[in-house]
C-alpha cells in the first residue's frame, strides 16, 4: 500500500490492519479493527466520489458506513470509514440457511426501495449506464476474461459492440428507485439473523429496481454453485427470493441487466 495521506494517518495511527481479500472490486480494502480504508483511482468512472457522496446521504436514512476521512492525492481516492458490525450474506452460515438469505436479501432491497429518492444526488439510470457502457466499449475496457460463458461466441454475441448495440436498440421501461448497483452478497450485511447495512456504493443512486433484482439473483446463483470460494451449497430455490419479495419473476429485464453488467 502506499503512503497514507496525512489526515486518513492521524487517525488510523499505528494500528494493525489486514488487507481484505473478499469480492471482485478493484480497491484495495485495508480491515482495522473498528475502521475499513479503501483506496481506489481517483477517476475510475467516477465511482470513487459518487461512493463518498452517496454515504453522506445516506447517513440517517440507511444503515451505511459512517465516513471518517475523505482525501483524493495523486490520482488515488482514499475513503476511511466505520466498520459495520455483522457478517456478509455470502458467510457460511448464511449459506447453510437459504430461506434466511432470501429474506435477508429481499428485506434489505425493500429497505432501499422504501427512501424518497427525491433529492438523491446520484444517478444510475439507463441514460448513465448505456453511456458508461459505450465509454467502455469505445475505449476497450471490457474486461472479456470476466464474463459468463454465454454472452459472447457461437450462441451468443459477437463482440461487446454487438451487445452494446442490442442494449440500446431493447432498453426496457424502468421503475425507478434507489439502487445500491452492486446488490450481490458481499456488499450486503446482516446481524443476528436480519439486515445490517450495505457497502460498496460507488454504483448507488437512482435506477431501476430490476437491476438489484438481477444482480441479486446472478449473485445467489454464482455463490451456491460454488463459483466463488470453491464451495457449493444446496437447498437454494430461485423462487424463494421472489416469494419473499412478492413479486412475479421478471426474467427478460434481469436478462437485460446482466448483460448490460458484462460491460463493466
Amino acid at each position: 500500500m502506499t503512503e497514507m495521506p496525512g489526515k486518513i494517518r492521524e487517525i488510523t495511527g499505528s494500528r494493525p490492519f489486514r488487507t481484505d481479500e473478499t469480492g471482485m472490486s478493484d480497491s484495495e480494502v485495508i480491515l482495522f479493527e473498528d475502521m475499513v480504508l479503501k483506496v481506489q483511482d481517483a477517476d475510475r468512472m467516477g465511482e470513487a466520489a459518487n461512493e463518498y457522496q452517496m454515504m453522506q446521504w445516506l447517513r440517517g436514512r440507511l444503515p451505511v458506513p459512517e465516513v471518517l476521512a475523505w482525501e483524493e492525492r495523486d490520482g488515488k481516492a482514499w475513503l476511511l470509514m466505520t466498520k459495520l458490525p455483522g457478517k456478509m450474506l455470502c458467510d457460511e452460515m448464511y449459506m447453510k440457511n437459504p430461506e434466511l438469505l432470501s429474506g435477508i436479501l429481499a428485506e434489505s432491497l425493500k429497505m432501499l426501495w422504501r427512501v424518497d429518492v427525491s433529492d438523491c444526488p446520484c444517478a444510475n439510470d439507463l441514460d448513465r449506464k448505456l453511456q458508461m457502457a459505450r465509454y467502455n466499449v469505445e475505449n476497450g475496457l471490457v474486461d472479456m476474461d470476466n464474463v459468463e460463458p454465454e454472452t459472447f461466441g457461437e450462441n451468443g454475441f459477437q463482440s461487446p459492440e454487438h451487445l452494446l448495440n442490442w442494449l440500446e436498440e431493447n432498453r426496457p421501461a424502468e421503475e425507478i428507485v434507489l439502487s445500491h448497483g452492486d446488490f450481490c452478497l458481499p456488499n450486503i450485511f446482516a446481524e443476528k439473523g436480519k439486515p445490517g447495512g450495505f457497502i460498496d456504493l460507488g454504483k448507488a443512486g437512482t435506477a431501476d429496481k430490476w437491476l438489484d433484482i438481477a444482480l441479486a439473483f446472478r449473485s445467489i446463483s454464482h455463490n451456491y454453485s460454488g463459483k466463488y470460494g470453491g464451495r457449493a451449497y444446496e437447498g437454494f430455490r430461485a423462487e424463494q427470493l421472489f416469494e419473499q419479495l412478492g413479486l412475479e419473476p421478471d426474467y427478460e429485464k434481469m436478462k437485460y441487466y446482466i448483460l448490460l453488467d458484462e460491460l463493466f
